[in-house]
């Protein structure tokens, strides 16, 4: 049966943990402790772990390659288990959108994130799923500092939030299909 592969963009190490660009291993963090799966194993350039959801086998992974050469980790995941991109799930931050905003899609280019290019350029194909966390623009447009900073005080319970909701769109793209979870969790915040 063919796994659900669940991987959240970000970078190892404690320096790194709660920064902007670790917004997609906050979401797998948050599974993790929710469906009792650790991610513990090391495997494929991953830390990953392998449990069952409503009787679908799943594979929650964070890649240990760094943002930028995400696509190697993502690449050998989905080698490893053999699993079709139809079952790929990316979850990564966007600086295009406001803190909080999500947006679900089955496609679509990689926009200015390296970590996106990386994976589209190892897979050789846009065509999977995508869900990309709003965490704002900087003023100065200091990409790289803004991105490795951690959230503002006021962003913290927006940004809480937010990775509950993108958890259960996950879980309602396995159960419901894509096209249900883009309908009911594709919002704005206010």
């Amino acid at each position: 049966m063919d796994r659900f592969v669940i991987a959240g963009l970000g970078n190892i190490g404690l320096k790194f943990r709660n920064t902007r660009h670790n917004s997609g291993f906050m979401v797998i963090d948050s599974m993790s402790r929710e469906l009792s799966i650790p991610v513990k194993r090391s495997m494929a350039k991953t830390l990953a772990g392998e449990g069952i959801y409503n009787g679908k086998p799943i594979v929650l992974a964070k890649p240990k390659t760094y943002m930028n050469l995400s696509g190697e980790s993502i690449r050998e995941l989905v080698d490893w288990y053999k699993s079709g991109l139809d079952k790929l799930v990316i979850i990564y931050d966007d600086m295009d959108l406001p803190v909080g905003d999500i947006r679900i899609r089955m496609k679509g280019s990689a926009g200015s994130h390296n970590g996106m290019k990386s994976i589209v350029q190892q897979l050789g194909t846009t065509d999977f799923t995508r869900i990309r966390i709003g965490i704002g623009e900087p003023e100065d447009r200091d990409g790289i500092n803004y991105v490795l900073g951690r959230f503002q005080k006021n962003e913290k319970a927006v940004m809480a939030e937010t990775v509950k909701t993108v958890s259960a769109a996950i879980l309602c793209i396995i159960d419901d299909g894509i096209d249900i979870a883009m309908n009911r969790y594709n919002t704005k915040k206010e």
